[in-house]
């Protein structure tokens, strides 16, 4: 819904089309450490990131123009300017929505990337289920030499926080989309199914519409065990949303079957996980205005066997 009386939105529009960075550099070249390390984060084995003629995955976009800590130089001072002025109008916090890439051309080993980012668009005021704030986008333009290689588009929203709900809203359902309606029918009947690619048998989590590792388009399913452990995991603390109790624990599960899952980790105190907790899925359902949900969690498993 857009806001009425929107005083600062005149100022706001004024950095449309400013830039934010300009003949920015790539701190380093496109190269295989960092294409493996992503490869290994996502579990994307496609050989085309592989060997002498390696590319890098396209979606590696954004990653060769990250300035870390230290910043870019090439930087200017309107994105700066643009979320002081933000600040001011009360407007304290953001959240990232969205983002969309376009590839025009596949990054190689060796590649040294420039980009140019401009300020594309700062929407009118809205309100939101967050807040009241504004929608800001940048477009990033990504180079090899004179070559554009891609666009990535980054969209937030900078927001001042509305006031606590008076009744605690719901609890997030999860995003049902026809690549994955297979998987979230397996939990509403308390089973685990795992996607297999019908070409060369491999496992995939989470669901895919073709295989990453041969492209086949056909899959069936196997269903898991429900057995893993815990890979990695984090403790989530802030930002606090009253659905649900921080601090709680999300883990990167490792089934045995060898797939990943991200999911809750229960039956144990959250500063009590640890990396290669045993664990066994448990569906939990819960129901809420009328419509019941189903989600896999991780409940721990002690050394003898027996829950936590």
């Amino acid at each position: 819904m857009t806001g009425a009386g929107d005083e600062p939105g005149a100022r706001l529009k004024a950095y449309e089309g400013q830039p934010a960075a300009v003949a920015g550099v790539g701190k380093d070249p496109v190269n295989l450490p960092m294409i493996r390390h992503w490869c290994e984060a996502t579990g994307d084995t496609n050989p085309a990131y592989e060997g002498p003629e390696a590319i890098a995955p396209p979606t590696m976009l954004q990653a060769w123009t990250m300035g870390g800590l230290s910043g870019h130089e090439g930087r200017t001072g309107a994105y700066d300017e643009l979320m002081t002025l933000l600040d001011e109008a009360g407007c304290t916090s953001v959240v990232a929505t969205d983002c969309e890439q376009e590839y025009l051309r596949p990054l190689r080993p060796g590649d040294e990337v420039v980009f140019d980012t401009v300020i594309e668009s700062v929407s009118e005021r809205k309100t939101t289920k967050l807040g009241t704030g504004y929608f800001v986008t940048t477009r990033t333009d990504i180079r090899v030499g004179d070559d554009l290689a891609g666009t990535h588009r980054f969209r937030i929203l900078k927001y001042a926080p509305a006031g606590r709900p008076r009744k605690a809203p719901p609890r997030p359902r999860p995003v049902v989309n026809r690549d994955n309606a297979g998987f979230w029918e397996g939990v509403a009947d308390e089973r685990l199914l795992i996607q297999r690619c019908a070409g060369c048998g491999t496992l995939r989590h989470p669901w895919l519409p073709g295989c990453n590792a041969c492209g086949s388009l056909d899959w069936d399913t196997v269903e898991s065990a429900g057995a893993g452990t815990v890979y990695s995991y984090v403790v989530m603390h802030h930002p606090p949303f009253p659905a649900f109790d921080p601090p709680y624990a999300v883990g990167l599960i490792e089934l045995a079957e060898g797939v990943r899952m991200v999911s809750n980790v229960v039956g144990v105190p959250y500063d009590k996980v640890r990396i290669g907790l045993p664990v066994r899925v448990e569906f939990l359902r819960y129901e809420e205005d009328g419509t019941a949900t189903t989600l896999p969690v991780f409940r721990a498993v002690d050394a003898l066997g027996g829950e936590a």
